[in-house]
């Protein structure tokens, strides 16, 4: 069996959090999944590169400023019929109401643990990206 190859973007204001979070992922967060990264610093850079690139999941910080990954989670939901899984970290298990409002498939929780953003992105990926 082959690996199916994936594309996550990776969305932040700050370059440490995309870097956390693509070292929490991994580039095979499972048996059979292969990972690649493209990274967004902007809510335009998220809605050009989900323009422009087959995306198979949405990993957001929610804590970004000034437009945090809660807010950009629902504005793609609203927008796009075909929009991809999102999942969101965030900084308080309490902001999952709120992740829950915005339609995200998902959520974790700062600071990334490896083994369950794996396991979130793996399963993410095998339920509701295309095959």
């Amino acid at each position: 069996m082959s690996d199916r190859e994936c594309t996550v973007l990776l969305y932040s204001d700050d370059p440490q959090v995309r870097d956390r979070m693509r070292l929490a992922v991994g580039t095979r967060p499972a048996p059979g999944l292969l990972i690649e990264f493209v990274e967004a610093a902007t809510y335009a850079e998220v809605v050009r590169l989900v323009d422009d690139y087959e995306i198979d999941l949405l990993l957001l910080d929610g804590e970004a400023t000034p437009g945090g990954g809660i807010g950009i989670a629902r504005q793609i939901k609203d927008d796009r019929t075909d929009a991809p899984p999102t999942c969101v970290v965030i900084a308080r298990t309490a902001d999952r109401w709120l992740a829950a409002y915005a339609e995200v498939d998902a959520t974790l929780v700062h600071p990334l643990d490896p083994v369950t953003t794996g396991n979130t992105v793996a399963e993410l990926l095998r339920t509701h990206a295309p095959a």
